[in-house]
């Protein structure tokens, strides 16, 4: 028996019991309904329907699904509405089309990147698929390749990143790289020094770059340092000494800043490029002061 005929039976068996257990059963069904409308959204259906009309048509060159994608947004709502209690700020900045989301990265494991994805997801209207940059090493591994590329994640090669614009996709990446996740905790909010490559994209491919900021993953694990040798071991970039397994229910926010536009050569001198990037650093650190200053606390 599948669990939508037992919900069926369990719904004949309260209507036969009598007024009081039939009230239990629709406080029941409201209370499911209501969960999942702050869960996921009261769209959700369609939104998923928007998905399917756009990539069931034309496909998708890495291998992005739907259904995982479905999948894995429903899991990812817990962890946004309820566990970071995230408020996303500014989502209507991010165009139509092609576009760049650059953030500050943080949180020793890429979740700030996963809960910026479940904001365009649930909250940009209409949705939208966050395509991201991952690692070269993350290719490596079984399983979790697949996993990424059904979801929308692509390896960070300009190819790749050139294609997907190319598409008028949604693409992110963090500039700071493996130093943003490394950073101890008493440099959190500080940002690394940013790539140059996301810019040198923006500029060939004429596209708005959407500066955003996270504020909450820098404190949801506490990172007592770097285990170089274990990195060097498991073939990893980093691996971050942390004394909790699951990360602290700190509260997320989300500011998404208004486009920027860079035009010029995009073979331009390193520092002609590096001043472009200047600016784009310099506002997603304004974001994060104005964020930090207008927070209560770390956990509310």
């Amino acid at each position: 028996m599948d669990a939508k005929t037992a919900l069926a039976r369990l719904g004949d068996v309260a209507a036969q019991g009598g007024p009081l257990l039939g009230r239990l059963w629709d406080g029941a069904k409201r209370a499911r309904a209501e969960l999942a409308g702050r869960l996921l959204a009261h769209d959700f259906e369609e939104r998923v329907a928007t998905l399917n009309a756009r990539y069931r048509a034309a496909g998708d060159p890495f291998g992005f699904d739907p259904d995982t994608a479905r999948m894995a947004v429903t899991l990812c709502a817990f962890f946004h509405r309820l566990y970071f209690r995230t408020e996303v700020f500014g989502v209507g900045n991010v165009p139509q089309g092609r576009a760049l989301l650059i953030a500050n990265h943080s949180g020793q494991v890429p979740i700030d990147a996963a809960i910026i994805g479940c904001a365009m997801f649930l909250d940009a209207t209409p949705v939208r698929v966050m395509r991201a940059m991952v690692d070269k090493w993350t290719a490596t591994l079984p399983f979790v390749s697949t996993f990424f590329n059904r979801v929308g994640q692509v390896v960070g090669l300009p190819e790749n990143a050139r294609r997907l614009l190319e598409l008028d996709e949604l693409l992110h990446a963090f500039p700071e790289g493996v130093g943003g996740v490394s950073k101890p905790f008493s440099r959190r909010y500080e940002l690394e020094e940013f790539g140059l490559g996301f810019m040198r994209l923006a500029i060939e491919t004429q596209t708005p770059i959407v500066p955003v900021a996270v504020i909450g993953a820098e404190e949801q694990y506490v990172s007592l340092g770097n285990l170089s040798w274990a990195a060097r071991a498991l073939n990893l970039p980093v691996f971050p000494l942390v004394p909790q397994l699951l990360p602290l229910p700190t509260k997320y926010r989300i500011y998404f800043g208004e486009p920027m536009r860079f035009y010029g050569d995009p073979d331009d001198d390193e520092s002609v490029i590096a001043d472009k990037v200047w600016l784009v650093r310099q506002t997603i650190a304004h974001l994060l002061s104005h964020g930090l200053r207008a927070r209560r606390g770390v956990f509310f």
